[in-house]
């Protein structure tokens, strides 16, 4: 046995040794540059060594520090590459060994590089022009795919030859410009791996210094106290530094030069004539320099030394006009005369002007004077930095020269001025004259003179035909004189305007006339239109004339009639003849439905004329009735009318309203009070829309603002001020109501305490007890038991004289002899039952008995046993008909002292006590009332009455007494019982 156990266990072993197994995990490993990562050799079976190789073949010895072999048991060993590199990549082996038994793994190892940017510097910059190399470098294994991008795009190369991307992934842009500034992403992708970088480069293009001189020349004045600006701009990326350099030394501020805080500005004191020549201005920045000469003069200002008026006659040969100037370098000299500048040579074709000038003088000659020669000549001198204006006088003296309209229009009783204006120096006297007779005369009262400097005026008013005629001016200076005469006209009425066409429409019509031939004289001031129905009176209107006037139009027309039209004119003599007269027919009135085609096509249709507005106010202030008249429809129909209003403090519109076709008038209310409204309203026909009718209008002041308060700040309003009115109108009638509930028992309150609640109001109770009455009332659902129990014996009471209930006296207690006795038991049903338990009182009607109904009866027979421990009651009796007997005359009962609490258990009906001096007996009877019906009930507790003697009405009238001690109980049901007395209210 034991030589089997050890071959079977020597089997295992060899088994076991004979399936050595080897597995690398992971199984296939990618490491990027710099990283480390470790690979684990696990062996299945037993094996002594385990080793690794490298892919060189060579077995990997435990103290390299590179790759690093470790074993932590009999059947793991680790190897691990620490920051690889691009040589650790190959394939490694795993080789387990036990005795001869042999097993091995491999692993292939990928060494990759990450995308790595080893230059891309932010940011770059480059001049203006240049053709820009942006710098990315990107290494890593396979080699990346550079993209760049622009403002968030793609730059397409394909699309634009400036841009390129270079071998080496640099982005070469050709004649970069300043708009090519900004962010530049260089992206690199490996598409193999999915990995992806970017960085971003800002791009700066440095813009070569431009420079400017703001005066290439200045001119400064040799002046102790004058000075010199040289200005020069200059601009460039980033802003240049600006220097100024004067014979190839530059410039500082201190006491000759002061230079500005930008250096675009060299200030130079104390001008001197050494200081003239050439200045430097000079612009730098990181893309170069850029320079700018500017030349200082320094002369002498312009002055003119020598200028004389003059004065020379009318037709004279000629006179001279001499001006000297001084300056440095020599000023040009030059004459003006009214806009007119005379400049060397001959200025006229008849040479009557010439300009002669010498160094520094010059003359003006003038030939064969005339009076228009006459006025102020301006002499300038100018040279390169300045110039003086020197005026002088030429007077020339002349005859008098009249000016003026020689005929003037005007009729009998109409004032005419006749104007002599006379131009003379030196000043003309003027006389008018007649036939000869100098004006005004003594004969002539009708002709006055108004005389001013230069004009005078001959005022006629004529009376009769004689004041019509020629009539002289003469004016006369020491030069000589002169005459004209002037004709006054007398004026006639125009002639008749020439009618040329009409152009009908539904209810107007458009007049073209061509004006009078002859004026008569005097303006026309208005157009007389006149037109009728053929064999009617004439209807007519007057239009004011103007210069451009050669149409009017007449509203107000019928449709589909002939007329007859007519014109003249009217100026101040009075109104000329008419026109003949001429004919026209209106068109049809277009209906919505009638298209263009239809239309009569001899008359243009248009859009409507605006309507005419009047506004009105109503009154209430702030509503606005807006009427319109309308105007000319344009050959159709108007269809609607459009509205819209805004206050004129604001700018946004009210909703526009839309009016039909025949509504002359508008209302606007909720308006603002004391606010100015715009209205517009436009009239629309097929043809499109009028121009709007406006109108403006301020609505009243708010008639509850405090007059004090009208001016600023807000006033309660109407509505306020009404729904105040109303509270308080509330507030009295409830007031009223309560007063009417407390005291007379009716109002609104009582009818709905009645009607809904059941209850009665307050003072009830005492009133029914002074009445010696007790109300009982039943639920809709359930009814009350009344028990009436007689005894014959004599109770305690009794024996013990009389006795009277109160408040602690328990009503519903049987008495002990009552125990064996049969008593009668009374169910008063809702209709039929007695209102109060009376006792003596005033004697009311007597009312007929009422019938008591088979269901009441039979009610009655099936009421339940007594289960309340209480002794056993007789069959119940209905009583409801048994005849009822008058009250008996009596003394009044007295009121017992009731309490009435609230809650169904705590509240008791007030009962009545007979006098003690008297039976101890009750009346049980008096008139049936119904008791009410009610939807709330107050009280479930029994009213009781002991001792009382019972009067039951026979059918023949007569009474019946009964001496017993009566208990009158009622069995509660489940919903309380009102107070009784509903009745009354």
């Amino acid at each position: 046995m034991l030589h089997i156990r050890d071959l079977v266990w020597g089997l295992l072993l060899a088994g076991c040794a004979a399936a050595i197994q080897v597995q690398i995990i992971p199984t296939q490993g990618e490491i990027s540059v710099g990283e480390s990562k470790f690979f684990l050799c696990e062996v299945v079976g037993d094996a002594k060594d385990i080793d690794w190789f490298a892919p060189s073949g060579e077995k990997i010895l435990p103290n390299r520090q590179d790759i690093f072999v470790s074993r932590s048991d009999e059947t793991t060993a680790t190897l691990t590459i620490y920051h690889a590199n691009v040589d650790s990549a190959g394939i490694y082996k795993c080789v387990a060994r036990n005795g001869d038994k042999e097993a091995q793994a491999t692993v292939q190892v990928k060494i990759f590089q990450k995308i790595t940017f080893d230059s891309a510097p932010s940011p770059q910059e480059f001049n203006e022009g240049d053709d820009a190399d942006i710098v990315c470098d990107v290494v890593s294994s396979p080699p990346p795919t550079i993209i760049w991008k622009h403002k968030g795009s793609k730059i397409q190369v394909a699309k634009d030859v400036r841009y390129k991307i270079m071998d080496n992934g640099h982005l070469l842009i050709r004649g970069i410009k300043k708009i090519d500034e900004g962010m530049y992403n260089c992206e690199a992708r490996i598409m193999a791996r999915g990995e992806i970088d970017f960085r971003m480069i800002k791009v700066i293009v440095n813009v070569l210094p431009t420079i400017r001189a703001r005066l290439s020349e200045v001119n400064a004045t040799a002046d102790i106290t004058g000075s010199a600006l040289l200005a020069c701009d200059a601009d460039g990326f980033p802003e240049p530094i600006v220097t100024w350099a004067h014979n190839n030394v530059v410039l500082e501020t201190g006491d000759k030069y002061t230079v500005s805080d930008d250096g675009s500005e060299l200030l130079i004191k104390s001008v001197k004539k050494v200081d003239e020549g050439d200045y430097t201005c000079i612009a730098k920045n990181k893309a170069g320099e850029k320079s700018e000469e500017v030349s200082l003069n320094v002369f002498v200002r312009p002055r003119i030394t020598y200028l004389n008026n003059q004065t020379a006659s009318e037709f004279e040969e000629q006179v001279t006009l001499t001006c000297e100037a001084s300056g440095d370098p020599t000023p040009a000299i030059s004459w003006s005369f009214q806009n007119r500048v005379f400049t060397e040579g001959e200025q006229s074709l008849d040479r009557n002007i010439v300009v002669r000038s010498h160094a520094r003088v010059s003359s003006l000659t003038l030939k064969n004077i005339l009076f228009t020669y006459a006025g102020e000549y301006l002499c300038t001198a100018t040279n390169s930095i300045g110039q003086d204006n020197e005026h002088m006088y030429l007077e020339v003296r002349y005859a008098p020269k009249i000016l003026g309209t020689v005929t003037v229009y005007t009729w009998e009783g109409n004032a005419a001025n006749i104007s002599c204006e006379a131009e003379a120096h030196p000043r003309a006297s003027v006389v008018w004259s007649r036939d000869g007779l100098q004006l005004p005369s003594a004969n002539t009262t009708n002709v006055k003179v108004y005389n001013t400097p230069t004009i005078s005026y001959l005022e006629i008013t004529p009376d009769s035909m004689y004041n019509f005629g020629t009539y002289n001016c003469t004016a006369t200076n020491a030069m000589g004189s002169e005459s004209k005469e002037f004709l006054l006209i007398q004026a006639d009425v125009p002639s008749s305007p020439e009618i040329e066409q009409v152009e009908p429409f539904s209810s107007t019509a458009v007049v073209s006339f061509e004006e009078p031939d002859s004026m008569g004289g005097v303006p026309i001031i208005k157009y007389r239109v006149e037109w009728r129905l053929p064999g009617q009176d004439w209807t007519g209107k007057e239009y004011h004339a103007n210069d451009e006037m050669t149409t009017v139009t007449i509203v107000g027309l019928k449709p589909e009639t002939t007329y007859e039209v007519k014109m003249s004119a009217i100026n101040g003599k009075g109104e000329g003849e008419s026109s003949p007269a001429r004919t026209f027919r209106t068109e049809p009135v277009l209906s919505p439905e009638t298209s263009a085609p239809d239309a009569i096509t001899s008359v243009a249709l248009r859009e409507p004329t605006a309507p005419k507005l009047v506004v009105r106010v109503q009154e209430r202030g702030n509503i606005l009735k807006v009427n319109w008249i309308k105007q000319d429809d344009g050959g159709s129909p108007i269809k609607h009318y459009l509205v819209r209003y805004k206050a004129k403090h604001v700018s946004d519109w009210k909703p526009e309203i839309r009016v039909p076709h025949n509504s002359e008038y508008v209302m606007l209310s909720g308006l603002d009070w004391n606010t100015e409204y715009e209205i517009h309203v436009v009239a629309e026909n097929q043809q499109g829309k009028s121009a709007p009718g406006v109108i403006s209008y301020r609505t009243a002041t708010d008639p509850t603002t405090v007059p004090d308060e009208a001016g600023g700040g807000s006033a309660m309003g109407t509505g306020a001020i009404v729904g105040i009115l109303i509270v308080v109108f509330f507030l009295l009638l409830v007031g009223v109501d309560v007063t009417c509930y407390f005291l007379n028992k009716c109002g609104l309150l009582m009818c709905i305490a009645v009607n809904f609640c059941g209850k009665a109001g307050p003072g009830a109770k005492s009133k029914d007890i002074e009445e010696g009455q007790a109300a009982f009332t039943k639920d809709e659902s359930k009814e009350p038991i009344v028990e009436v129990r007689t005894e014959e014996e004599q109770t305690p009471n009794q024996g013990g004289g009389p006795a009277e209930p109160n408040e602690t006296t328990p009503l519903t207690e049987p008495e002990p002899a009552a125990a064996d006795a049969t008593s009668p038991v009374v169910n008063l049903l809702p209709s039929t039952a007695p209102n109060s338990v009376a006792g003596a009182s005033e004697s009311p009607p007597k009312a007929a008995p009422p019938k008591a109904s088979p269901q009441d009866s039979h009610a009655a027979q099936a009421a339940p046993p007594n289960t309340n421990g209480q002794p056993d009651v007789g069959p119940l009796v209905d009583l409801s008909d048994a005849p009822k007997a008058p009250p008996s005359s009596g003394p009044p009962p007295l009121s017992a002292p009731s309490a009435n609490a609230d809650g169904p258990q705590s509240r008791r009906d007030p009962v009545t006590a007979p006098d003690s001096s008297r039976n101890k007996d009750s009346q049980v009877g008096g008139p049936a009332q119904d008791a009410p019906k009610v939807l709330c009930t107050d009280s479930t507790t029994p009213a009781h009455n002991d001792g009382k003697t019972v009067k039951v009405e026979g059918p023949k009238g007569e009474t019946e007494e009964k001496n017993a001690t009566a208990e009158v109980k009622t069995v509660p049901n489940e919903a309380p019982q009102a107070n009784g007395n509903e009745s009354k209210a």
